[in-house]
C-alpha cells in the first residue's frame, strides 16, 4: 500500500431519518442497517483499507462516540479519531484532518467519504479512487467522484460538467442545489449533470490551499496553532477554539468558489442511505416487495413494506402494504413509507411531547 495515501471518514451524523433505530446517542452510522455483521462505519473502514494503510485512516466524528468508534475499528489508534466538541458541517473538520495530514506527511494524497453509504462493487471503486490519487499527485486539483443519475432525484445535489469534455475528468462547470422534480428531468435529459456523492480527493497541500485563498478566517483558528497538532496539547487547542470556527460546508466554503475543481463519473453503484426508502431499495424482497433485516416474519396480503426489529423478533403482518416498520426497544414505528421524509420533523413533535425520552 501506498504510504502516502490517506482517508478521512465522517462519521458525525445523527441520521435522524432513521429513527428510531438512529438516534443522537447511537446514530446509523453504528449500527449494522443492511444486516450483513458490519455497521456501516465498519464495512466503509474495510473498503477504504483496501487502498490505504489502517494506520492513515483518519475518522472525524463527535466526541460523545470515541469510544464506541474504537470498538468498533479495533485496527485503529485514539489519535486517529478526530472529535467535534461542536457541530460545524464539513468544512472546519475537513480543514482540521488536512493541516494534520500535512503536518506528518507534505507528501499526502487524501480520500474524504461519508460513514454510512452503500457501495456494492469495491474493486470499481478502488479504481476510482486510484485513478483520482494518480491525477491529484500530478496536479493542484479538488477531485469529486459524481454518481451518474437513474432517476430524477430531487433529495441530491447535482454536479455540471463540461458536455464537449471527453476526458475522464471533467473540470467542474458547476453545483447544483437539491432541484425540484422538473429541474431533475432537465438535468437527467441534458446528460452532462451527475448526482453529488460527497466523496472527494485532493492532496494535503492542494487542500489547505484553498482554506488559506477562500476561507482565511478558518484557515487561521487552526493554522496558527499549528505547533499544537498531533501533540498532546491538540484536545485542548481544539476543546478551546473549534468552536469559532464558522459553521459551513466544504461545498459552500470551497469547492462552489474554487477554480481548479474536477469531476470523475464513478463506475460503482452508490447510494447514501439516508432513509428508510433508500434501505429497501438496496435490500433483497421475498417477492411480495417486502423487505426484511434481522427478524422472522409472518406476512399475509402485505406487499412493499420494510421490516426491522433490533433484536431478532417475529412480526407478523395481515393487509398491510408500503409501510415502514421498525421495532426498537422502547418504540414501536408503523408509519408510510411515502411519508418518509416526514420523520425528521416527526422527531420535533416527540421531543415536544416526551422530551428526550425516546430519542
Amino acid at each position: 500500500m501506498n504510504k502516502n495515501y490517506y482517508a478521512v471518514i465522517m462519521a458525525g451524523g445523527i441520521g435522524s431519518r432513521f429513527w428510531p433505530v438512529s438516534t443522537e446517542a447511537f446514530p446509523k452510522q453504528f449500527h449494522d442497517m443492511l444486516g450483513t455483521g458490519q455497521t456501516l462505519l465498519q464495512k466503509t473502514f474495510s473498503r477504504l483499507n483496501k487502498i490505504i494503510p489502517s494506520e492513515n485512516i483518519y475518522i472525524l466524528t463527535n466526541e460523545i462516540y470515541l469510544e464506541i468508534t474504537l470498538q468498533q475499528l479495533p485496527d485503529i489508534s485514539e489519535k486517529q479519531v478526530v472529535l467535534e466538541p461542536a457541530m460545524r458541517n464539513t468544512a472546519p473538520c475537513i480543514l482540521l484532518s488536512a493541516l494534520k495530514i500535512k503536518k506528518e506527511n507534505p507528501n499526502a494524497l487524501m480520500l474524504v467519504a461519508p460513514s454510512d453509504h452503500w457501495i456494492e462493487d469495491e474493486n470499481a471503486f478502488a479504481n476510482d479512487i486510484q485513478t483520482c490519487f494518480d491525477a491529484a499527485q500530478k496536479a493542484d486539483i479538488l477531485l469529486t467522484l459524481g454518481v451518474e443519475p437513474t432517476f430524477p432525484n430531487t433529495g441530491y445535489g447535482y454536479i455540471e460538467s463540461d458536455k464537449n469534455d471527453p476526458s475522464t475528468i471533467k473540470k467542474v462547470k458547476q453545483f447544483r442545489e437539491k432541484p425540484d422534480y422538473e429541474t431533475a428531468k432537465q438535468f437527467l435529459a441534458a446528460g452532462n449533470f451527475l448526482w453529488n456523492a460527497g466523496i472527494f480527493i485532493w492532496s494535503a497541500k492542494s487542500i489547505v490551499a484553498s482554506f488559506e485563498k477562500y476561507l482565511p478566517e478558518m484557515n487561521s483558528i487552526f493554522a496558527s496553532n499549528i505547533a499544537v497538532l498531533n501533540t498532546s496539547e491538540e484536545k485542548n487547542f481544539i476543546e478551546n477554539h473549534y468552536s469559532e470556527a464558522e459553521n459551513i460546508s466544504i461545498d459552500y466554503g470551497i469547492l462552489e468558489k474554487a477554480e481548479n475543481v474536477f469531476v470523475k463519473k464513478a463506475t460503482f453503484d452508490w447510494n447514501d442511505l439516508g432513509t428508510w426508502g433508500a434501505l429497501y431499495d438496496k435490500l433483497d424482497n421475498d417477492g411480495n416487495g417486502n423487505s426484511v433485516v434481522n427478524a422472522d416474519t409472518f406476512l399475509r396480503n402485505s406487499k412493499n413494506n420494510i421490516i426491522y426489529t433490533s433484536s431478532k423478533k417475529l412480526v407478523v403482518l395481515d393487509g398491510i402494504d408500503d409501510y415502514i416498520v421498525v421495532d426498537k426497544e422502547d418504540v414501536l414505528l408503523l408509519f408510510p413509507k411515502e411519508k418518509e421524509q416526514e420523520i425528521k420533523e416527526l422527531l420535533k413533535e416527540i421531543t415536544i411531547k416526551f422530551g428526550k425520552k425516546y430519542l
